[in-house]
């Protein structure tokens, strides 16, 4: 059985946008009219559009990813509580069809953090001063590295700063595996399961339907 797959997260190096915010919603990361979406596709034009774009339809200047070299960036780079409010995962549909890979942050709401998990982006927490050290670099429009399979954070000056992640997140992201693709992974065992079931208790199995 083939497993449903994602674009695996072993690392990325890239510029990293600086968003000194605490509590970033989800309202603000995607507006209500998104949620009408059915598809992960084509939603980059919804990331942060009430603050990117005026009511005209032109760019606001002023907010970071119109701006270079953040307007191409693959990593955001914010302070507490990232993620929060409502649970609407259309957030990170939108981050991730923008180009956004990973977040760093100090803290993460936890529905928006398991969402990011589900669709290919790393939230990487690291401390307070840490994130400090991150954001000024973001805002130098310096490269970061955030590496998945060593667990690190590197800039460009070869600072190092080391993160956790769950063993059973990290293999799904190595691997690009989703929910559902990390069950279908386990075809052969749920399928070998199924036939000793049918054997041990054949009356569940062998059922007229009911009409």
């Amino acid at each position: 059985m083939e497993a449903d797959k994602m674009e695996k997260f072993v690392s990325v190096t890239g510029i990293a946008a600086p968003m000194p915010i605490n509590n970033v919603d989800t309202d603000m990361i995607t507006p209500k009219p998104v949620l009408k979406a059915v598809t992960k596709k084509g939603l980059a034009w919804s990331l942060f559009q009430e603050h990117r774009f005026k009511p005209d339809g032109t760019e606001n200047p002023e907010f970071v990813l119109n701006q270079e070299p953040w307007r191409n960036a693959k990593i955001i780079v914010s302070l507490e509580n990232w993620g929060c409010g409502s649970s609407r995962e259309h957030s990170p549909w939108a981050m991730y069809d923008f180009g956004i890979r990973a977040v760093i942050a100090i803290s993460y709401a936890d529905i928006h953090y398991n969402n990011c998990f589900k669709n290919g982006i790393l939230p990487v927490t690291l401390s307070p001063d840490e994130v400090d050290v991150v954001m000024e670099a973001a805002r130098r429009g310096e490269e970061v590295t955030v590496d998945l399979e060593d667990e690190e954070v590197r800039l460009a000056d070869g600072t190092v700063f080391a993160f956790e992640i769950e063993d059973y997140r990290r293999d799904a992201l190595l691997r690009g595996l989703d929910e559902i693709g990390q069950t279908l992974d386990q075809g052969d065992a749920i399928f070998a399961f199924e036939e000793k079931q049918r054997k041990v208790t054949p009356w569940l199995y062998d059922r007229e339907p009911i009409e």
